[in-house]
């Protein structure tokens, strides 16, 4: 792995015996999420989507996962055409993502439907429900520095559609900060903590669509 800690973290016999478990439940969950969306909302925001966006109703942004590993994370298209693919949306202030949005787009983030497709991405074992969320593979240096100065760091395990940063932050950047969080998620990493965190999630999301 390329950060600063040469060192793997060790993790500990109960962690060692839950990890390949929880690809099981990615595996079975993604299915379950898959078919549930395709069902309530997949079979009209892709038509939807591709009126609006012209033909392009998803979007594969390049992400960093576990052990730096470039992939293509999924989402629903939310920005218009000519937005800026390479630029992190933590680059940009409100007032700008507002208007690189398109009216549906707004939709889509507001009731996290645009974050939908990664189920798809969980099933290919990509990542998990639940840990660090991955950074963007470029134009995010400052997160990839704080993450590597931590240990353990983020890349140690899959990345997640939410984790401990999510959960606990407030809208905004703060590199130091989510990195910490993502380093004390992987110390605690536990069924448990897991699925609280999951359903902390649901519950800010449903509270934050209303």
């Amino acid at each position: 792995m390329d950060n600063n800690n040469q060192t793997t973290y060790q993790f500990t016999t109960s962690q060692k015996i839950y990890l390949p478990f929880k690809r099981l439940i990615g595996i079975f969950g993604s299915v379950v999420g898959i078919v549930v969306c395709f069902v309530l909302l997949w079979w009209w925001v892709i038509p939807v989507n591709a009126i609006v966006t012209k033909g392009h109703p998803f979007f594969v942004h390049k992400r960093l996962g576990k052990d730096k590993k470039v992939f293509g994370l999924i989402k629903f298209r939310s920005m218009k055409l000519d937005a800026n693919p390479n630029r992190a949306p933590s680059s940009m202030n409100a007032e700008e993502q507002k208007s690189m949005e398109t009216g549906f787009g707004k939709f889509l983030r507001k009731t996290s439907i645009d974050e939908t497709p990664q189920l798809l991405n969980i099933f290919v074992g990509q990542m998990a429900f639940i840990g660090p969320r991955p950074g963007a593979a470029t134009n995010e240096e400052g997160l990839i520095a704080e993450r590597d100065s931590f240990f353990p760091c983020a890349y140690e395990v899959k990345p997640g559609i939410s984790g401990l940063a999510q959960v606990k932050m407030k809208r905004g950047h703060n590199p130091k900060l989510k990195a910490s969080y993502d380093s004390e998620y992987i110390k605690t990493i536990s069924l448990l903590n897991d699925i609280k965190l999951f359903f902390t999630t649901l519950f800010k999301m449903f509270v934050g669509a209303r």
